[in-house]
């Protein structure tokens, strides 16, 4: 078990925005960074970064944390697992303490898929190296197609042996579990070895993990197939995943661009010619969750395709997702007989980056121009032609992108620029019309789900053994982000005075340690605390009562109210409020001063200025209050009256009225406003 002492340095060092970095393309957006949330489908980026208060949070989605929260829900991993990321990457030496060998059974369980999967690629490759046989077949085939080793070992590429169990029996003689092989596709359900007299191509995720393999039979036999690969598994999911990824994120996000190939060895031959930014769909369609993967660190995308046919009708296909993603997409079509792989070794680095940036072609232009010599002399393909193009153009979420290209392809295909934006509103309305009729299935679905008995049972899971739980302040992150939670509860919205009683906490979460007061010393927290105290019992919502009765707390103990105690609370609920308080979609625009000249003369920076912020918050929150009081003492003085009371306290009550009114309007008048 990892030392506390050793988690709090982690914490301390390991920055949010570094951390987020290494998988999402951020943006600076005022003291914020901005980029596309990771966790869900998005068009538009809603997922912002805070460095100076060391949280993530997406608006879109509802997820939020810290470095820890970030590391376990992206790459699953559990909370020892997310700190042991985290110190190697910046260098730090944990300190354990002693586990029962259970507990350590337990927590080794979740990483035995990595580890198995891990053990294979290091056969693989020491079969490449040490034997006869991958010496002459495997390690001859990669020196033929140009590979130094250092590419090799670096992409884990290997050799899978030609005998049926040879993998199999090794890995259990040195202790690893055989349905752990067959749940990973390494071994057969009759115990026999997946791949045989395969070169090997090591899959990894973003984090560097190997999940899956591919491998490539040499021996010319027309029963089997060229290429195979991992099953589905537990950590491969082949939709999700984009060969070479986890080597080409920074070189795409420092070139702006990804390079998109069809093979494994498209991007080995490109990486170790210094192309670095590129990855691989390994032959099939490019899915959803693959676009997002490359949109999280550009927005633009190079397809390289074969130039034969085949090779083109390759480049057409699955480029209306990648519209509808909003990408920006560029084709480029090598010459008849090439791929990446052969065309680069033939001409040079340098010769080949100058082709594929002159030769680069909009995909729009590009589908326009190749679909008019097709339909050439031909009136009917011509038609069909044009409903083509536009049902491609409609699927650009951007309006005036869409504008654009319709201007150009009706220049290219001769017709009323009219005629085009005519057929794409149609377009753009028919889309409309069936994602609206896919949602309200998908609802109808969920609506079903939820009127279904709940089972009697849970169904055994033979996926592992319990993982280690993280501490207690550390909150689980939401598993539906397809269900954005609200900004308030949904019991919030209709609770009287919570809207006034989460403001109030809003501004001692975030700037409790402001001093309020410079001459007195007096803070924005102790500001509040003081002032609501007294109505603290009447607070609608009991979490944000438990929020001022904590800084009430620390306070009579002498200590700070920070955003750093609150955001790294003990109490999950406490501290996931803390994440959604300190957190907001807006920021202050730079252009003020930067285009038009115009500085803040009045008052601090509006993250800054806590103390008028408070000042007015607490007027707002006493004025609703006082209502309440005035509402609830006129009940009385109309009970008396009717005779339900004692007439002797009817004078006290009314002049406990004239009281609170006065209190009311005086508050009122200082915010300049109209009390009804």
């Amino acid at each position: 078990m990892i030392k506390p002492k050793s988690v709090e340095e982690v914490l301390d060092i390991a920055r949010i925005e570094d951390v987020v970095e290494d998988f999402v393309s951020l943006k600076r957006r005022g003291v914020n960074m901005i980029g596309l949330c990771p966790f869900h489908n998005e068009k538009t980026p809603s997922f912002t970064v805070s460095p100076s208060k060391g949280i993530f949070k997406c608006f879109g989605c509802g997820k939020g944390g810290n470095s820890v929260q970030f590391v376990m829900e992206h790459e699953t991993m559990s909370f020892p697992e997310a700190i042991k990321y985290l110190a190697k990457k910046y260098g730090i030496e944990l300190e354990e303490e002693e586990i029962s060998q259970e507990a350590r059974q337990e927590r080794q369980y979740e990483e035995s898929l990595y580890l198995v999967n891990q053990f294979a690629r290091d056969f693989y490759q020491k079969q490449l190296f040490e034997t006869d046989r991958g010496k002459s077949v495997g390690l001859s085939y990669f020196k033929r197609r140009g590979f130094r080793e250092e590419i090799i070992r670096k992409f884990g590429l290997g050799y899978a042996p030609a005998g049926k169990d040879t993998f199999t029996l090794t890995a259990v003689q040195q202790g690893y579990d055989a349905e752990l092989l067959k749940k990973l596709g390494l071994t057969s359900q009759y115990g026999r070895d997946f791949f045989r007299d395969r070169v090997m191509f090591a899959i990894h995720n973003l984090s560097g993990k190997v999940i899956g393999f591919g491998g490539r039979i040499l021996v010319k036999d027309v029963k089997a197939p060229k290429y195979i690969n991992t099953p589905e598994t537990d950590v491969y999911n082949k939709r999700k995943v984009l060969y070479g990824a986890y080597f080409a994120k920074r070189a795409i996000r420092k070139e702006d661009e990804c390079i998109l190939v069809e093979g494994y060895t498209d991007v080995l031959s490109l990486h170790q010619a210094g192309i670095e930014n590129v990855v691989a769909s390994s032959g099939t369609s490019l899915t959803v969750e693959q676009i997002q993967l490359i949109k999280r660190n550009t927005e633009n995308i190079k397809i390289l395709y074969d130039g034969d046919v085949a090779g083109i009708k390759a480049a057409l296909r699955g480029m209306g997702l990648v519209l509808e993603q909003g990408l920006n997409v560029k084709i480029v079509l090598l010459p008849e007989g090439e791929d990446p792989d052969s065309y680069l070794q033939r001409v040079g680095t340098d010769a080949f980056r100058t082709y594929i940036d002159q030769q680069a072609q909009d995909f729009i232009m590009f589908q326009a121009n190749l679909l008019k010599e097709e339909a050439a002399g031909d009136p009917i393909k011509q038609a069909g032609l044009i409903k083509e193009i536009v049902s491609s153009i409609a699927r650009i979420p951007d309006p005036i992108k869409r504008s654009l290209y319709v201007r150009e392809c009706a220049k290219i295909m001769q017709v009323e620029e009219q005629l085009l934006v005519n057929e794409a509103n149609k377009a753009v309305n028919l889309q409309i019309k069936q994602k609206a009729k896919e949602r309200e299935r998908e609802e109808r679905r969920r609506e079903r789900e939820q009127q279904a008995p709940p089972p009697s049972a849970p169904p055994p899971s033979d996926s592992s053994f319990p993982t280690e739980e993280p501490p207690a302040w550390l909150p689980p992150m939401d598993a539906h982000p397809e269900e954005p939670p609200p900004l308030m509860p949904k019991e919030e919205k209709a609770a009287g005075d919570a809207f006034q009683e989460r403001d109030i906490v809003r501004i001692l979460v975030n700037g409790g340690a402001t001093l309020f007061d410079e001459d007195e010393g007096l803070t924005v927290a102790a500001f509040l605390v003081e002032n609501v105290e007294d109505v603290l019992d009447d607070f609608d919502n009991p979490l944000y009562q438990r929020v001022i009765q904590l800084a009430a707390d620390r306070l009579a103990a002498g200590e700070e109210v920070s955003n750093a105690y609150f955001l790294h609370h003990e109490d999950p609920e406490v501290q996931q409020l803390a994440i959604d308080l300190s957190s907001t979609p807006y920021t202050y625009s730079e252009n003020w001063a930067n285009r038009w000249d115009i500085f803040l003369t009045t008052q601090k920076m509006p993250d800054e200025n806590f103390e008028k912020d408070s000042a007015s918050a607490l007027k707002h929150f006493r004025i609703r209050k006082l209502r309440r009081m005035i509402v609830k003492n006129q009940e009385k003085i109309k009970a008396i009256s009717e005779g339900e009371g004692d007439p002797k306290e009817l004078m006290l009550h009314l002049k406990l009225d004239q009281r609170l009114k006065a209190m009311r309007n005086e508050l009122a008048s200082d915010l300049g406003i109209v009390v009804l």
